[in-house]
């Protein structure tokens, strides 16, 4: 066997070629669109390559065939305990030498770099994409997350990672009536009328941003690898959310007209890309937008939900919940909801998501792998 750093356009279309080869009969697979993979190892497009590297290879078998792919990366802003690197983008055939194979040219590389250890499979960029191994719940996966065989999880395993902390999604119907506590804690909110609460506008964005900048910073970046986030950098993602965005999902809460919380949601945009075949040339965009106005979107995402530190505990999560809740269900647009995940490491958050009366629709992990083996291992810390 032997390791093939991509470079050539003809190593950028194998890459993704073996994905299609290893889910070929996988009903459930919605294949990424190819773009939103190749935008990550696009030094320009990716703005992590301005304090990081990312490398990524083919593994070939003693006949020249490809068997496995594999990404690693370094992340000079992703802080943990010791310098670690991650692994992501991984597929592989059912064979445990051929993983090994991989992992063990990944270690060397990040051990070259100054790496300690090796997280994985993660993403070069931020956790709300390609984020973790799918353990639990093989059903069809949200946008931009990852999905893969169950035998991965003895690839990872047998190797010796370990779960450094898991994902969890959790599910609903948007029928569903909310628990009474939900209710009684709402009505307390609401009887001070200095609380408010109000969908986005699509027509006043800048707005919108400069409040989800604020409560976003505040709520979130005291959190396990949370960071803040630049004003132009959530300017840039509102306005790339605009032509997807359902006004009626996107909520905020105010007291005496400053944001306190918000809970952004968006329409399950796999629903529409599986029909794509991964590609959004013209006529895929046009495509899409014609499956958006008359195809039928049964699914809606819980993407952030935060408060922040001065107004936590105070019933506003309730307040903000049945709020949405009074718009959403009677417009009968959507089936189910289900969040993005939450780490095990945030309780206060599974809380407020297993009181909504939820499942737990799937489950990821993050796996860590630490050099030295004679290392204690430490799982996330517990925040909030």
């Amino acid at each position: 066997m032997q390791m093939h750093e991509v470079v050539s356009e003809a190593d950028k279309q194998a890459f993704l070629q073996l994905a299609i080869d290893i889910y070929r009969d996988d009903p459930m697979w919605i294949r990424p669109l190819d773009k939103d993979i190749a935008e990550v190892f696009d030094t320009e497009k990716n703005k992590f390559f301005k304090r990081g590297e990312c490398k990524r290879w083919l593994l070939k078998d003693d006949s020249n065939k490809i068997i496995g792919r594999i990404a690693a990366f370094v992340n000079r802003q992703y802080k943990e305990e010791q310098p670690t690197g991650g692994i992501g983008f991984f597929e592989c055939i059912n064979d445990q030498k051929a993983a090994n194979f991989m992992f063990d040219y990944c270690r060397e590389w990040l051990k070259e770099k100054g790496m300690e250890a090796m997280d994985g499979p993660i993403n070069f960029g931020e956790r709300d994409k390609w984020w973790g191994l799918l353990v639990q719940g093989y059903t069809p996966p949200l946008y931009c997350m990852n999905y893969n065989p169950p035998y991965y999880v003895q690839l990872f395993e047998n190797y010796g990672f370990q779960v450094y902390f898991n994902q969890i999604c959790f599910g609903m119907k948007v029928t569903d009536k909310l628990d009474s506590k939900f209710y009684e804690r709402h009505a307390k909110i609401a009887e001070d009328r200095n609380y408010s609460a109000r969908t986005i506008d699509k027509g006043q964005l800048e707005k919108f941003a400069k409040d989800f900048h604020y409560v976003y910073n505040k709520a979130w970046s005291g959190h396990g690898g949370g960071k803040t986030l630049e004003l132009k950098q959530v300017q840039k993602m509102f306005t790339m959310m605009k032509p997807v965005m359902d006004e009626h999902l996107i909520w905020y809460a105010y007291y005496k007209d400053e944001p306190i919380a918000i809970w952004i949601n968006l329409p399950d945009l796999n629903q529409y890309f599986k029909h794509l075949n991964g590609q959004f040339g013209l006529l895929q965009k046009l495509k899409f937008l014609w499956l958006k106005k008359f195809g039928k979107c049964s699914r809606f995402v819980g993407l952030v939900f935060g408060i922040i530190p001065e107004f936590q505990g105070k019933g506003v999560d309730a307040y903000i919940i049945v709020e949405g809740a009074k718009v959403i269900q009677p417009m009968a647009s959507y089936d189910e909801y289900e969040m993005q995940w939450i780490g095990d490491f945030n309780p206060k958050m599974i809380n407020i998501s297993e009181s909504l009366g939820t499942t737990r629709s799937r489950v990821l992990s993050t796996y860590r792998f630490l050099f030295d083996r004679n290392k204690e291992f430490k799982r996330h810390r517990v925040v909030g």
